[in-house]
């Protein structure tokens, strides 16, 4: 693997391996541009990852403390966890299910399609649908998206079946095995899908695209790319112009380097990015960098979520195939009659035996929640996932006195559930059970929101510099040389998993650094 000095200002310091960071730096040094690829977790393997729930999430997860403050549900029962990303090479794309579904059109334009919101801080996205689809064909095709460019759908295991029965009996008609980063024939030399099940901790087929065994060692093999396993990044420096010049970052011995830099792309996910941002506060930039605006760490969004698990008279066994085995779309439209703005997914969703105990009913114990737990072969399950109103008040912050193992204050996550985001989980809930009622179910439970690892806005795009942090390609609208690569910059969060239009946005990200490059803008 090329290296490069740590006084080599030339290069693209890229913050984060995942679905931003990790494609953007491979996307870089396919155009010749050196980069720099700084990860603060550890390099795994297809090799290394454990098929077993509570061991992988200490492997991946990120664990370093936070908190949280806020009405919902999650600062209760999660209260050092309010996020389920993770810290490892390859990000997030490591534990991620592999949905992969486009934004559509009306939701690039929230603002015009859905008007005045009280509560919201709704904007419309300074570019559409057309901006993006030359880059979401080529994001599909590089991820190996089913359903698309020919690529075949997966199998439908027996928790789609038992969703696609319910669904068509209510009369849903965009009902499918999914969209899916998965391959379902072997592709771009991975292997086609063994439905093990254990998609959430790490694919061990290397089936599930991920950036950790796609894109970083593609990146590396152009000789234009160094990664940096176990560096954690504490703070974004600038010169007396304003002008990023470089970062600091501990070492895996925790010691302190600095990498000169000619542009920074932080891609830590929507709350180290923005935390990261704050924690670079300077006499220049005493509210913290690319924060003339006031925007950063403002407006997270996490989607609305929810389960619905529905026990039936015979075995499910729902934990066999892939994690996210369908989807029903019917939902998803903007339809205001139903009493929210926006729209929503529903996806097959199963858990093992471990995190179902943990999340089904959050604190429970006795005789209802054994009784359930018996009923776990016989269980089908599905997951809501709709467009959350952006709200100033949901925020990423730095916390007053509590500090991490490097002496910076930790992130505090505060959010509170909109009025449009309570009605339409309960419209969703109610959808849900719906659908398991018509395929037989016996017993259905509604599960409260757990720890999502849908995150985003706190750096969000905009047309306008006093709305936001970044412009249409993730570039600061104060800093030329400063760009934000990952889920932070959406400006609504749309009905749809995030991560292709995530790596959609990198690609499209990279064209433009490389021609601002080019111009000698930055």
């Amino acid at each position: 693997m090329t290296t490069y000095d740590l006084s080599d200002d030339s290069v693209v310091v890229v913050i984060g391996s995942g679905a931003g960071g990790g494609t953007l730096a491979n996307e870089l040094a396919q155009k010749g541009i050196d980069v720099v690829l700084l990860e603060a977790g550890k390099e795994q393997s297809i090799e290394s990852f454990v098929n077993d729930e509570w061991a992988s999430f200490a492997q991946l997860a990120w664990l370093d403390p936070r908190t949280t403050s806020g009405t919902w549900r999650v600062a209760r029962d999660f209260a050092g966890l309010p996020t389920w990303i993770c810290k490892t090479v390859g990000g997030t794309t490591t534990h991620w299910a592999g949905a992969s579904l486009r934004i559509r059109e009306h939701e690039f334009k929230a603002r015009t399609t859905y008007g005045e919101i009280a509560g919201a801080t709704l904007l419309d996205w300074p570019l559409s649908l057309a901006d993006l689809e030359p880059y979401y064909d080529k994001a599909e095709d590089k991820m190996g998206v089913t359903r698309t460019h020919g690529i075949p759908g997966l199998p439908g295991n027996n928790n789609f079946k038992v969703m696609w029965n319910g669904a068509t009996r209510l009369g849903y008609q965009k009902v499918h095995t999914g969209r899916m980063a998965i391959n379902s024939e072997p592709r771009h030399d991975r292997n086609a899908c063994h439905q093990l099940g254990f998609c959430f901790q790490g694919c061990k087929m290397g089936a599930k695209w991920s950036t950790l065994y796609t894109e970083i060692p593609a990146a590396i093999d152009t000789g234009h790319c160094e990664l940096r396993s176990q560096a954690f990044v504490l703070q974004i420096e600038h010169d007396a112009s304003g002008k990023v010049t470089g970062v600091i970052y501990a070492d895996a011995d925790g010691n302190q380097q600095r990498q000169a830099a000619r542009a920074v792309c932080v891609a830590g996910n929507s709350i180290e990015s923005p935390r990261l941002l704050l924690n670079s506060a300077s006499s220049m930039f005493p509210d913290g960098l690319a924060n003339s605006s006031g925007e950063v760490g403002r407006n997270y969004m996490r989607h609305t979520t929810g389960s619905v698990y529905a026990a039936f008279g015979q075995p499910v066994h729902m934990y066999r195939g892939t994690i996210m085995a369908g989807i029903i779309q019917d939902e998803a439209e903007n339809r205001p009659e139903r009493g929210f703005a926006g729209g929503y997914e529903l996806e097959t969703l199963s858990l093992g035996v471990p995190f179902m105990a943990a999340f089904l009913d959050p604190g429970a114990w006795g005789a209802s929640f054994t009784r359930k737990m018996d009923q776990y072969a016989n269980m089908a399950g599905l997951w809501i996932v709709g467009e959350d109103m952006p709200q100033s008040s949901n925020a990423v912050t730095l916390h007053a006195t509590m500090k991490d193992q490097h002496g910076l204050p930790v992130p505090n996550v505060h959010f509170d559930d909109h009025v449009n985001d309570i009605a339409m989980r309960e419209h969703a809930f109610r959808q849900g059970r719906a659908v398991y009622e018509a395929a037989g179910a016996t017993d259905i439970y509604e599960v409260p929101p757990y720890p999502s690892t849908h995150n985003l806005g706190t750096n969000r795009m905009s047309e306008k510099p006093a709305d936001g942090v970044v412009n249409a390609f993730g570039q600061s609208h104060d800093i030329d040389n400063l760009f934000v690569s990952d889920g932070s910059v959406f400006t609504t969060g749309a009905a749809e998993n995030p991560t292709l239009t995530i790596v959609a946005l990198a690609i499209r990200q990279a064209d433009y650094i490389a021609e601002q490059m080019g111009q000698g803008a930055i």
